[in-house]
């Protein structure tokens, strides 16, 4: 399909053909926050249910959907028997967060900033897998670590945390994430293609690290 865009030249050619192909949406708040969404177009089915597979070995505690969009991760993760009690979606779009409500409406949808994670995770609750689609590779170096940083703290019990990027190489947020890789495979099936990492941490309970845009929050603190 992309080779048709290019064939398209004039940028409001462009326009026209992505509005009939992407949903009216996710076009919305693509063109109002770019940086925020990441991505063109939704991730595809087949994304969804590689990672959504990733974590349907998780049978205790919460699973995290981080930047769920218009919820086909989502939908991938309740298709692999994950009940909607467990789940725990985070969305910063306002106009997102009406659609994932009124579609999953047994889902806990969190209208918040990932960046505000601890703040947002129920007092007491474990988490055993973090599921992003962010986009970190656009994100300010500042809000990308503290984002990781804090996947460090939640899952450092032996929790999983996949994430998928554009970037087929080697993203830089990869450098800064303290777990241990376990697995990467590239969906071609998606546009653009996506490649999707999945982590195991196993760490020493640490505390988030917080940088000067993100001032300390007390209520983060977890067994």
């Amino acid at each position: 399909m992309m080779h048709r865009v290019l064939r398209l030249g004039p940028a409001r050619h462009v326009s026209a053909y992505l509005k009939k192909v992407v949903p009216g949406d996710f076009f919305q708040e693509f063109c109002a926050r770019p940086s925020t969404i990441g991505a063109v177009c939704p991730s595809s089915r087949f994304l969804a249910h590689r990672m959504a597979r990733e974590v349907a070995h998780c049978r205790d505690g919460l699973i995290v959907e981080l930047g769920p969009g218009t919820g086909v991760v989502t939908q991938a993760l309740l298709d692999q028997g994950i009940s909607p009690e467990r789940l725990l979606v985070v969305e910063y779009s306002a106009l997102f967060v009406q659609r994932l409500r009124k579609r999953f409406p047994h889902v806990n949808v969190v209208h918040g900033n990932a960046s505000d994670l601890c703040r947002l995770i129920p007092a007491g609750a474990r988490i055993s897998a973090i599921v992003s689609s962010l986009p970190l590779c656009s994100m300010p170096d500042p809000v990308m670590l503290s984002i990781l940083s804090q996947w460090q703290y939640l899952l450092q019990d032996n929790g999983t945390a996949v994430q998928f990027t554009y970037n087929l190489r080697r993203p830089k947020w990869r450098q800064h994430i303290q777990a241990r890789q376990i697995g990467s495979r590239i969906v071609w099936a998606n546009l653009p293609p996506a490649q999707v990492s999945t982590f195991s941490f196993n760490t020493l309970k640490l505390p988030p690290t917080h940088h000067e845009s993100f001032p300390p929050e007390p209520s983060c603190r977890y067994p």
